[in-house]
């Protein structure tokens, strides 16, 4: 091993290694380092393959012909002798043989070899079956190349020229991409909301100071129902009037009564926000039927609309629960429709003593799967059921009849024991009615032409308006999308800011737009109908829901097919038609965050 040129394994000074570097350096040129060279190792010159023993930085740096790397000091001699150029793995056939060339040099490389193939070009779970298949059946591959071959071979050449391949199927050679589905539109939100806060990379200063041509171009398009279109992309949103327009169409919301100095929703646990305020109708009883007259006139205009599907939807927003109408065709719904929540057990029997027939959507929901739950069993087990059940129900009619304490009598102890009063009874018997008062399980679902009689029940119940507290006096607030008798317009707020958000690297200026008031569902769609060219087709939301409203997105459909109404005349954008005829499938929950990317939407609930 001493007789090899270029190699030195008792090498003891540094200082003495560096000035036989120089030397060798001085005497040899620079020829002597360059790889692949012919000269005889007798005359001083390394071996072809052989790294320089000496430590420091290559040989020739800076010079014509290029230069060698130096050899690790501490790598044994096993490791000196290594190829020119990176190993390449390649793999032979049967038929070629079995050993493996490593030498790297293109002039020795088998034609009948080829490269491993990538990763992605076939599961590793098929690639390591069909290796244990081969080393079972010892099976020879035949010499020609099947179209698997060829498509290891082009991942091959992509993997050495330093390129990703692409992932291709084993059995087509067409190449596939694993995406997330699309989702251009998210499920209808019938709840109310009371803030929503938009981010995005892209600024907002279209939204800002809006010119007065624009703020009126706005107001007479809501009014007159008329939409401007909009291009899908837009480069300077600032200076596009339709984008500035339609924003300013999708503030406006009509709302009766109005009374400027305080505001009217939302109501359900509002009362420190009327506490202090000037109500001068509190102890004038004058002026509160003067108030509920204009009220009662203004909800039987609204109900009107919706018959003739010329206004979609409404919201009745009192002390005590929230009523949504429903035109016909919307919600998968062929027939109106309305959902109170929350109710109590007054409320639902003063319903039904005015002949008020409705339905309880998430008790019947829940009722339906447990006898889903319960069909599973077998024959006999039901039969054994339904005898029990039979004999079960006989003992609970005598147990009622006699105030269930027949156990009493059996026992011989009913004198000593004080029988509970009738009225105890009975409230022992509703107690499961009275537990479902004040929860989203006490939504109550109206259709058809009871819907008709509600609104009678609605204008004569003398519980609708609050007889005392803060809101005395007050009628209830009505929220449409459209114009009614009596209604007045206003406007949600809005405000832009630029926020700094912290990030891993430091902080990060991220654009907000902030909206607040009662956002109803034909809003939320046209704003971000909006902002999807606007922002380039990405931006977040975040949704602060009216959590009393929650519940209103309940599943209320029972046919089958969902019916085809014509609602061309509500007033609203026919994609957001298209979106409030669907289906509600959010159920007793709502929408909280609201997330575009590439145009395609995420959200949580």
């Amino acid at each position: 091993m001493s007789q090899q040129a270029g190699y030195s394994p008792s090498f003891k000074r540094p200082a003495e290694i560096l000035r036989l570097r120089r030397k060798r350096a001085r005497s040899e040129g620079v020829s002597s380092g360059v790889r692949g060279s012919s000269s005889s190792p007798s005359n001083g010159a390394p071996i072809s393959g052989v790294r320089p023993f000496s430590p420091g930085p290559l040989f020739g740096r800076g010079l014509s012909g290029g230069g060698v790397k130096r050899r690790n000091p501490f790598a044994s001699i096993e490791n000196t002798f290594s190829s020119p150029v990176k190993k390449k793995i390649v793999i032979y056939t049967d038929q070629d043989g079995d050993c493996l060339d490593s030498a790297g040099v293109e002039g020795e490389k088998s034609a009948t070899t080829k490269s491993i193939p990538t990763v992605g070009t076939v599961p590793f779970s098929e690639r390591l079956l069909e290796a244990e298949k081969q080393s079972i059946s010892k099976v020879q591959k035949p010499a020609s190349l099947s179209e698997e071959d060829s498509l290891f071979e082009e991942d091959g050449d992509l993997f050495q020229e330093g390129r990703t391949p692409t992932l291709e199927s084993p059995q087509a050679g067409t190449a596939t991409c694993i995406a997330p589905p699309v989702c251009e539109e998210y499920p209808a939100d019938w709840s109310l909301k009371t803030r929503l806060l938009f981010t995005s990379q892209l600024p907002f200063s279209w939204a800002e100071q809006p010119k007065a041509t624009e703020e009126a171009q706005g107001l007479i398009q809501n009014c007159r129902a008329e939409y401007s279109t909009i291009a899908q992309s837009i480069q300077d949103p600032r200076t596009c009037p339709e984008l500035r327009c339609g924003f300013q169409q999708c503030l406006q919301y009509w709302q009766h009564p109005s009374i400027s100095w305080l505001s009217l929703f939302p109501r359900i646990g509002a009362e420190r926000s009327f506490t202090g305020q000037n109500v001068p109708w509190a102890q004038d009883m004058a002026v509160q039927q003067s108030l509920m007259s204009d009220w009662s006139v203004s909800l039987s205009s609204l109900y009107s609309l919706l018959k003739a599907r010329l206004c979609p939807y409404f919201y009745v927003c009192s002390y005590q629960f929230t009523a949504l109408f429903r035109a016909s065709g919307l919600a998968g719904n062929s027939s109106i429709t309305a959902l109170l929540s929350p109710t109590t057990r007054g409320l639902r029997e003063a319903m039904k003593a005015d002949g008020i027939e409705y339905t309880l959507p998430l008790l019947e929901q829940k009722k339906k799967s447990k006898e889903q739950g319960l069909m599973g069993n077998c024959e006999e087990t039901g039969k054994e059921e339904r005898d029990s059940g039979a004999s079960d129900k006989e003992d609970d009619d005598d147990d009622d009849d006699d105030g269930g304490l027949s156990w009493l009598r059996e026992m011989g102890v009913q004198d000593k024991i004080k029988k509970p009063d009738n009225i105890s009874i009975q409230l022992h018997k509703d107690r499961g009615a009275v537990c479902l008062d004040h929860k989203p399980e006490s939504v109550v679902c109206v259709s058809g032409t009871h819907t008709f009689t509600l609104i009678n029940f609605l204008i004569n119940c003398k519980s609708l308006v609050a007889g005392a507290g803060s809101q005395a006096g007050l009628p209830p607030t009505l929220l449409a999308p459209n114009a009614f008798r009596g209604a007045t317009l206003h406007s949600l707020k809005v405000r832009s800011v630029k926020v700094k958000t912290q990030v891993r690297t430091g902080f990060q200026d991220v654009n907000s737009l902030e909206v607040t008031g009662p956002i109803m569902p034909h809003s939320l769609h046209a704003l971000t109908r909006l902002l999807r060219p606007a922002q380039g087709g990405g931006f977040s939301t975040s949704l602060y829901t009216h959590e009393p409203t929650a519940v209103l997105n309940t599943h209320t459909v029972r046919e089958q097919a969902v019916p085809v109404v014509d609602l061309g005349g509500c007033g609203l954008h026919h994609s957001t038609v298209q979106l409030l005829q669907e289906p509600s499938t959010l159920g007793k929950s709502a929408l909280r965050q609201l997330h575009m990317n590439n145009y395609s939407y995420t959200w949580k609930s």
